[in-house]
């Protein structure tokens, strides 16, 4: 059982980086959509149909799903010159701010250089009738996704080692050489958290929906920078600020520990963009 744990544990990494987001960002899409009004619902289509303007036919974004993860995919897509065509892109995934130190997104947002920032810019361009098409559909698929890394609580919170890439981790019984804290949350134990229970893609009632969405990005900002301190680095670690080891052995009880708040954060990047998607366009 051990060895075929590993072979299925090895699959799950042997896909594009970002497995867990490939999985994670559908999946948000798929609950955001559910939960949107009609009229949203059909102006996401609308300009989703405009996707041949983003001009990366590579990384098709025709639904809502495809879309979630458009971002990701055009990563490694060069220019002429061979330059990254979207490299002015790279620090809007994330905002690791400090665990270990008092809340403060300041410094890294500089320039509007991360994801909380551009969530809000992303909203405003949906909402202006003067956004071109061109931009009014980069601005959907950039919104689609950024709410899901948002919602990655490695993507909110840090302790100076990348987000957790720098934090070398076993997964159970499962070791490879260079399996990280981060790539556990992107994938292993996102995909896990994502197929255990009921589906998390479903209409939710307008209690739940308003309570799930209450607050507005900066809230959330905190939140999930909390969530990297309280369940992320405390879990893995015991004590979140104590000093990193070289290896950390995240234990099989510790993975069960981490799974309800795993799924928790993927219903609140639904519901959550859900509510962002009808203050933009309905």
């Amino acid at each position: 059982m051990k060895c075929f744990f590993a072979f299925l544990a090895a699959l799950a990494l042997a896909g594009p980086a970002g497995a867990y987001w490939d999985y994670g960002h559908r999946t948000i899409a798929s609950i955001a959509m559910r939960n949107v009004t009609p009229r949203t619902r059909a102006r996401v289509g609308r300009i989703l149909a405009t996707s041949a303007l983003l001009g990366t036919p590579e990384c098709p974004a025709r639904t809502a799903e495809d879309a979630a993860v458009w971002a990701d995919c055009v990563k490694p897509l060069k220019d002429a010159s061979g330059k990254p065509r979207f490299g002015y892109a790279y620090g809007w995934h994330f905002q690791d701010v400090e665990i270990c130190r008092p809340y403060d997104p300041t410094p890294a947002c500089k320039d509007g250089n991360c994801v909380s920032v551009q969530i809000e810019r992303d909203v405003a361009m949906l909402r202006d009738p003067a956004t071109a098409p061109a931009e009014r559909v980069q601005a959907l698929a950039f919104l689609l996704h950024f709410v899901g890394d948002l919602h990655q609580p490695l993507h909110a919170g840090e302790k100076g080692d990348k987000g957790g890439n720098d934090v070398h981790v076993s997964y159970g019984v499962y070791a490879p050489p260079k399996l990280n804290l981060h790539s556990v949350w992107d994938g292993l134990l996102a995909e896990r958290a994502i197929t255990s229970g009921p589906s998390l893609v479903r209409r939710y009632p307008p209690a739940t929906r308003r309570a799930m969405a209450a607050g507005n990005v900066a809230d959330w900002s905190r939140e999930s920078w909390q969530v990297a301190h309280d369940t992320v680095y405390a879990g893995a670690l015991g004590d979140a600020c104590a000093p990193t080891p070289a290896h950390v052995a995240i234990s099989e009880a510790t993975i069960e520990a981490w799974v309800p708040p795993a799924r928790l954060e993927v219903k609140r990047g639904g519901l959550r963009l859900a509510k962002l998607l009808n203050q933009a366009l309905d």
